[in-house]
């Protein structure tokens, strides 16, 4: 009883705040950061107080405010009409105001983390360091990860805590309770955990029973999955549904901490999970007063947004001031152009890529012709069914010249389907239960749009995607032949195949839309089809209609391969505590690779050679990212110079820009990009010697086509480690261009005894 009073107290709190709050629209005020002895009563108060001078009664200030950051972070978030967020930007001490965005948690492992060891030996297996790696860092035992993101399944094989040592002292978090999760849910692996909810209740409504635990419980999987890519623990035999994938999942660092920050919410069964900016904000606060030393947020939008409106880039501007890493998905929204996301340049951005192993599947054609398929959907081989064309058994006049052929929702003749094979142009779930529900015994799916690039989901009857170019064959054999038919094979899990690395087709690109002098995103990692823990409490598909249950599942995006590179950034750190969140973004982006494991450049699914704005600086190699031999070193005031240079310094009002400010190119960064240049620009770089102490490092150049790029000087001499060492970069126009045309190109540092220190550059013309 006492849960339905509560739940009806809430309903009509929400119903009193609509109706003061006026336009429900949430904005968050931005003051900087907290300085002095001020209580949380007092902070509070002086959040109030701003509100209550746009407000018409204390009590309605009050109401109206839905968060109030008071550890580090200092601001609010609040009701706001767009003219009282004009007028309460205009105060004193108020840095931006700027609507908070509910972001969508868009799904941005048993084989990566050998995948990745692997390329980066060349395919040599006594080469191989990844255990030494592990070793060498103590598999991450002091290092407190915070992820940011739907929660944890606790019971979860990946987060037992056996055999780990003590909490370490320096948590200063806690275990909060809920529905389904008190604080025997946290132990030695997962030491902390917290939910977030002000922001999302506030402008969505309360959360739904049936939809989410009102706690740290991951009802989504999101959560589960990118927590146990970070720091799983080894788990022998496990697999996804159907045995795909089987091998011992782990973590990239088994033995980290884990503190778990719940942002992301599910409205209803069909929507995407909502990350609301406030509660991130808040989670941030807390992460970053409770201790972590990284934090990992595979949560992103459809696009970027300018760093005094986006709460991620303010968020991590804190953690960067304190050397936390920041680490984030650079987003799905690819292959279109400026589509990356989480474009800070004290945040480190992930690209998504493929690893060495698929789900093959066999198709028997009636004529006997072969085409290989993939698939994780579970099933027996089928018997020779008719397979027909979805384009032939529509319901005239529920597709058009645009949808024939798609197999959408309500569009397919059950008179026609049931009892047969069908053929649909695309295949996602949407497509399998069409066919499903026409009466279709399996069905073949086309992948007009993304290459190789297959996304793996197990559908709820057998079914099967073929590549590009098998569509057309498949499609000819059924126009070509009176009854045509179909087996299909099960699938099976293949490991070794190349080229891979491949760019996911979803991978969001360069240039930055925020500020192009920046290279976005820094890296790539594995994204595409990576098994992890997951939540009991959703099936696989996360379909009402689905009601089988899995403790490990395949899942792809950004938010796949951000976990990957947290968790390195973590060894990292355990290796190098005295490095700086700078220093270990550097580390990973000059020792990346461009090219595969059949040594040949990446490219993207569709075969064509990618860029640094697919990959950034290339694929991270965790390895050689332990002794890089020099790193760009970036301080919080080189950042805030760099503000100056983008027009928003005012983030921290208490620094000052110089008269000459530097151009954003001239930002101490791994990567070189140079946007609209008009002639001729020279920046400079410095680098940190943190190999060994008497060392020449000798310069090599590849200029982007059109350019001259001249480094001075051309040899780098180190006595000592941490010594520091400078050179300037001019980059010319010369000659006959395409305006606005960005090109490609790199130069890299060596010292002849294994340190290659490379850096990709990015150059366009006025």
């Amino acid at each position: 009883m006492e849960k339905y009073l509560v739940v009806l107290c809430f309903l009509l709190i929400s119903l009193h705040m609509k109706a003061l709050c006026e336009e429900r629209q949430v904005y968050i005020v931005y003051l900087g950061e907290h300085s002095g002895n001020r209580n949380i009563e007092e902070i509070e108060e002086h959040h109030h107080s701003f509100l209550h001078s746009v407000k018409g009664s204390k009590q309605e200030a009050e109401t109206c405010l839905i968060h109030s950051y008071k550890h580090i972070i200092n601001g609010f978030s609040a009701f706001l009409t767009p003219e009282q967020a004009s007028t309460v930007s205009e105060m004193d001490g108020v840095i931006s105001v700027f609507r908070s965005q509910t972001r969508r948690l868009r799904l941005q492992t048993t084989r990566s983390w050998d995948f990745t060891n692997l390329l980066e030996a060349n395919g040599d297996l006594s080469r191989v360091n990844g255990e030494k790696l592990l070793q060498r860092a103590s598999y991450g035992k002091d290092v407190i990860v915070g992820v940011l993101d739907s929660g944890i399944w606790p019971e979860s094989r990946s987060f037992n805590d056996e055999g780990m040592e003590p909490v370490p002292k320096s948590w200063k978090g806690t275990c909060q309770e809920g529905i389904a999760f008190n604080s025997s849910h946290c132990n030695r692996k997962i030491i902390g955990a917290r939910y977030y909810l002000k922001h999302y209740e506030a402008e969505l409504g309360p959360v739904k029973e049936k939809m989410e635990f009102r706690s740290p419980r991951d009802k989504n999987g999101h959560g589960t999955h990118t927590a146990s890519t970070i720091g799983g623990r080894r788990v022998p035999y496990a697999s996804s549904l159907g045995g795909f994938a089987n091998g011992t999942a782990s973590g990239g660092a088994p033995l980290v901490r884990l503190a778990i920050y719940k942002v992301c919410w599910q409205p209803d069964p069909l929507d995407v999970v909502v990350c609301p900016d406030g509660d991130t904000l808040a989670a941030f606060d807390d992460a970053i007063k409770d201790g972590v030393h990284v934090i990992s947020l595979s949560i992103g939008g459809n696009t970027s947004f300018p760093y005094a409106e986006d709460g991620t880039a303010i968020g991590s501007l804190h953690a960067l001031k304190r050397d936390i890493i920041v680490v984030c998905g650079a987003g799905n929204s690819g292959p279109t152009p400026s589509s990356v996301t989480n474009v800070a340049p004290w945040l480190i951005s992930v690209g998504a890529s493929s690893i060495d192993r698929i789900f093959q599947s066999t198709i028997v054609l009636g004529n006997g012709l072969i085409v290989q398929g993939r698939t994780v959907t579970p099933f027996r081989k089928t018997k020779k069914y008719p397979l027909v064309y979805a384009v032939h058994v529509e319901i005239p006049g529920k597709t058009t010249n645009l949808t024939t052929g798609w197999c959408f929702p309500g569009t397919l003749s059950k008179k026609l389907v049931k009892g047969k094979v069908v053929f649909c142009r695309v295949g996602f779930i949407s497509q399998a239960l069409e066919v499903r529900r026409a009466g279709g015994v399996a069905a073949i799916f086309g992948n007009p749009y993304f290459g190789k690039g297959v996304y793996e989901v197990p559908f709820l009857l057998p079914g099967t995607t073929v590549l590009q170019n098998d569509s057309a064959t498949i499609v000819s054999y059924i126009l070509n032949n009176e009854n045509p038919t179909a087996t299909l094979f099960p699938g099976r899990t293949i490991i070794g195949t190349g080229p891979a690395p491949f760019m996911a087709p979803f991978t969001a690109l360069g240039p930055n839309g925020i500020e192009p002098n920046i290279l976005k995103p820094d890296i790539t990692a594995p994204g595409l089809n990576i098994l992890a823990a997951w939540t009991e409490a959703s099936p696989p598909t996360q379909l009402l209609q689905d009601h089988r249950v899995v403790k490990y599942n395949i899942a792809s995006g950004t938010s796949m391969s951000c976990p990957h590179v947290s968790a390195v950034a973590a060894l990292l750190k355990a290796i190098h505590p005295d490095w700086s969140s700078a220093a270990i973004r550097s580390s990973l982006m000059t020792t990346a690779r461009r090219v595969n494991n059949v040594q040949i450049p990446i490219t993207d699914a569709a075969g064509n050679i990618a860029t640094p704005f697919h990959y950034g600086a290339g694929h991270f190699q965790p390895s050689k990212a332990a002794d890089p031999g020099l790193v760009y070193d970036a301080s919080y005031t080189d950042y805030l110079l760099f503000l100056c240079s983008s027009g928003t310094a005012f983030l921290d009002p208490s620094f000052k820009c110089p008269k000459h400010v530097p151009p954003p190119s001239n930002l101490n960064y791994p990567s070189l990009a140079i946007a609209k240049l008009n002639g001729t620009m020279t920046v400079s770089r410095t680098v940190t010697n943190v190999g060994t102490g008497n060392s020449t490092y000798t310069v090599s150049i590849v200029p982007p086509p059109g350019y001259t790029v001249k480094i001075l000087p051309t040899k780098l001499y180190f006595s000592k480690t941490g010594e520091k060492q400078s050179f300037s970069i001019t980059v010319k126009v010369a000659g006959s261009i395409q305006e606005t045309k960005f090109e490609f190109g790199r130069y890299a540092w060596s010292d002849g005894a294994g340190h290659v220190v490379r850096s990709p550059i990015v150059v366009s013309a006025a």
